[in-house]
């Protein structure tokens, strides 16, 4: 028995989300879709993350036990040549046996991308937030300082969350601009129901001055949801990396 772990990335604009769902297409049945045919058997295969519908991924990984003797190469191009156009395999290897491809995580990056301008770029179509508004991006750092650290976000995160425990540490939270394109990036140990869109919400807020750096400091003290910011269009935001290894620099973060 085989431990294989694949590397995808996907648009998800035409997916309910990554998890198998009843009565939606997802990510995760269309890869089974095609292993099927590749393997003679369907098998149950474990993801790294649940992406909501319209998100994307830069890196997803998904792991699965076959007794299936396909050299790795050919399980590659054979899932390729059968997956649509939105879905790619990026690689394919074998893991240790007890290797999960959520339990194992450490942490994730996302980036959510806003396209800045008022002009109309078909290639961000459904691929990043338009929002035409100036971004001031010297007043949003001080904010996505005061978000790095460990902290409850209760408060930014979704009423329909599952979680108990909504403790997590950021890492990293910034925000760049290359011409017109903005990305904000953040890492961390895990990430609760919509948390990612509601940061970037918050941030956008502070943009347009509908809430300055102290009151987000007290939607993190306080827990509380109606004071942070909108939670964005799924659009925009994309899985980019899954870490299975701590990368260096996360030990030199203090807490907030």
């Amino acid at each position: 028995m085989r431990n294989i772990l694949l590397t995808l990335c996907y648009i998800g604009t035409a997916y309910h989300g990554s998890q198998v769902q009843a009565n939606a297409r997802s990510v995760t049945e269309t890869v089974q879709d095609a292993m099927e045919i590749v393997l003679g058997r369907r098998e149950d295969v474990k993801g790294c993350s649940r992406t909501d519908s319209g998100v994307h991924a830069n890196r997803f990984c998904m792991n699965f036990y076959t007794q299936s003797d396909l050299p790795l190469y050919a399980l590659k191009r054979s899932l390729n040549a059968l997956l649509p156009e939105d879905i790619g395999v990026l690689d394919c290897r074998e893991v240790p046996a007890d290797f999960h491809a959520r339990y194992s995580c450490v942490g994730k990056r996302y980036r959510y991308l806003i396209w800045n301008s008022d002009g109309k770029n078909p290639f961000y179509k459904g691929r990043a937030l338009e929002y035409w508004r100036p971004m001031d991006l010297e007043k949003l750092r001080p904010v996505c300082e005061i978000l790095c650290g460990t902290h409850d976000f209760r408060g930014f995160c979704s009423a329909k969350t599952d979680q108990t425990n909504t403790v997590r540490t950021l890492y990293r939270c910034e925000v760049r601009r290359q011409g017109d394109l903005v990305t904000c990036i953040v890492e961390g140990d895990g990430f609760l129901y919509n948390m990612v869109r509601i940061l970037v919400g918050t941030l956008l807020w502070v943009n347009e001055g509908k809430l300055d750096i102290g009151q987000v400091a007290r939607a993190l003290k306080e827990q509380n949801r109606s004071l942070a910011g909108a939670t964005v269009p799924a659009c925009g935001l994309y899985l980019d990396e899954v870490f299975y290894t701590r990368p260096v620099g996360w030990d030199a973060i203090c807490e907030n």
